[in-house]
């Protein structure tokens, strides 16, 4: 513990080394060439009477001098067919897709119903790992049974001896988010909503059969005919790299930039760790970036654990506050401050969806409608203490006038006064007629504000027929004469 403390306090302000993690963990290939490096080692120290599955090359894999096609072909079959490279189970190999630290991407064709297929393929230096292989398999077939439209389909999975483990899935012409960002930037509200939508009504079901994603992140949904339909892919694959990290000390599997801050510690997690990825990928959507950026994957981290996110509106002022207080609810670094249910979350976005829509047949949300854009709060005080202020100064310049001016006789009075007008003198103490008067601009104070805030909601006042009636009706002056209470 000691040791690893200190080279915590060293990565802290090692630049060179936090470059150096970089490179490795930064690429497609980072965690193979980590795991070799841990290989190597292994084989210096073991004596070479370990054994080595069938499937596992003799030589380190150097992605950087073979091309994708020939590393492929070092675990296939020979081809059966003239236009493929080569053979896996039952299904012919036509190309590389991609690869990533985790597995291999082949197009295939399944010659039994004549249609093409995608064949994710685990990598073979996690396959060589028995832990990782039977989590890998079991999160396969448990994402097998999640039948939802969202959520990319498990069509077989296979785990032979003599080949390494494979899921096989529709093969279906689209683009990932990553690459929408990457070429429009910030999403239209919209836009935003229905795929956010759909991201959720997937996490919902996976969730509903015990599934955590743990790598929910823009290259991981792919969006077919625009985004009318938004798919989430790789549950296998991230489950097994989240086991393959208990077994290497420091090793943490997903994407950095979509981690949520349990999950960047390397603690515990569950489904709520999805809505935190959710959060991410809703702020990249209405942003054009992630909220969590470093030059080093291990400044993201840090980031992730310790740093709040610029606030989405100064980024985008086209966001809605109401989608703003959304993202910020599931960027919260407690998980029991977020929404607790990824269902929850989609009633919420489906909500919103339908009133950016039909604003006037869909109200927003109860939950969302009550956030008030934080300047209105701020004109609201404002505005209120400026009054109390003019109220006050008001009053104070009335009773100090009064006080003051010369008393008249009832002649002058009268000949200023209306013929209907009555003069009324009222023979009471100064400090009771002050009290008086304060209890009236009170109630003036308390309606004014009900008024001001009548206005605020858009609602009609309560004294507006009142007014309009006074208005109507002719004046009446009665002044008031207050006269000093005689001394004892």
């Amino acid at each position: 513990m000691a040791t690893q403390a200190s080279v915590v306090r060293h990565l802290d302000h090692c630049i060179d080394c936090q470059k150096r993690i970089e490179s490795f963990s930064g690429s497609d290939n980072g965690s193979l060439r980590i795991v070799t490096a841990l290989q190597a080692e292994s084989r210096a120290i073991t004596s070479s009477k370990s054994t080595t599955p069938p499937f596992s090359t003799e030589r380190p894999i150097d992605h950087t001098e073979q091309s994708l096609a020939d590393f492929a072909v070092n675990f296939l079959k020979p081809a059966r067919r003239d236009d493929s490279i080569g053979c896996l189970g039952d299904f012919d190999v036509i190309s590389v897709i991609g690869i990533g630290g985790m597995g291999i991407v082949l197009k295939g064709f399944d010659t039994e119903l004549n249609r093409p297929v995608a064949i994710k393929v685990m990598s073979p230096h996690l396959a060589a790992l028995g832990v990782a292989r039977q989590r890998f398999l079991r999160e396969a077939q448990a994402t097998a049974a999640v039948v939802h439209p969202n959520v990319m389909p498990v069509l077989s999975v296979s785990d032979s001896q003599t080949s390494l483990p494979f899921l096989v899935m529709p093969y279906v012409v689209s683009h990932s988010l990553q690459q929408r960002i990457d070429s429009t930037g910030a999403l239209d509200t919209i836009d935003v909503l229905r795929i956010a939508s759909q991201v959720a009504a997937a996490l919902a079901a996976a969730h509903k059969q015990g599934l955590v994603h743990r790598d929910v992140k823009p290259a991981n949904i792919l969006l077919e005919r625009g985004v009318d339909r938004a798919m989430l892919t790789d549950f296998g694959l991230a489950r097994a790299a989240d086991d393959v990290s208990y077994t290497r000390s420091g090793f943490i599997a997903g994407t950095p930039q979509f981690m949520s801050p349990e999950q960047a510690r390397g603690d515990a997690i569950d489904h709520r760790s999805d809505l935190f990825s959710l959060g991410v990928v809703i702020y990249s959507m209405c942003a054009g970036h992630p909220p969590f950026q470093s030059e080093t994957s291990y400044g993201v981290l840090r980031k992730i654990i310790e740093s709040k996110p610029k606030p989405l509106r100064d980024q985008n002022a086209n966001v809605p506050h109401w989608l703003e207080t959304l993202t910020e609810r599931l960027l919260c670094k407690d998980a029991s401050s977020r929404p607790q249910s990824a269902a929850k979350v989609q009633d919420l976005l489906e909500g919103c969806l339908a009133h950016v829509q039909q604003p006037t047949n869909a109200k927003l949300p109860e939950s969302l409608s009550m956030a008030k854009p934080k300047f209105a709060s701020w004109l609201l005080f404002v505005s209120s203490t400026f009054l109390m202020l003019f109220l006050f100064c008001s009053g104070t310049m009335l009773l100090f006038w009064d006080a003051q001016a010369p008393p008249t006789g009832p002649s002058n009075t009268n000949a200023s006064m209306p013929p209907d007008s009555q003069e009324i003198f009222i023979e009471q103490p100064m400090d009771q007629a002050i009290d008086q008067l304060q209890s009236k601009l009170d109630a003036l104070k308390q309606e004014i504000e009900q008024d001001n805030l009548s206005i605020l909601l858009g609602t009609p006042s309560s004294k507006q027929h009142d007014t309009a009636t006074e208005r109507d009706s002719p004046l009446l002056f009665v002044p008031i004469r207050i006269q000093k209470e005689a001394s004892r």
